[in-house]
């Protein structure tokens, strides 16, 4: 049986704030374009959160789009 491929993702490492994740996962984009792609992947974090963004280490951030 042949796995196929599977979205990018990282764990926040303790407290680390989404523009620091940002710039570790996706360290060729500017940090602001690249928190820009990540809240947009990953609504589950910015959408239904309090307070919004708030970074767990057992979140799943997905650091790049779904495949198509």
């Amino acid at each position: 049986m042949t796995l196929s491929r599977q979205r990018r993702f990282v764990t926040p490492g303790p407290g680390e704030t989404i523009e620091a994740l940002a710039a570790r996962a996706l360290p060729d984009q500017p940090v602001a374009e690249a928190v820009d792609a990540i809240r947009s992947w990953n609504l589950h974090i910015f959408a239904m959160r309090r307070p919004p963004g708030l970074l767990l280490g057992s979140d799943v951030v997905f650091v790049e789009p779904p495949a198509r």
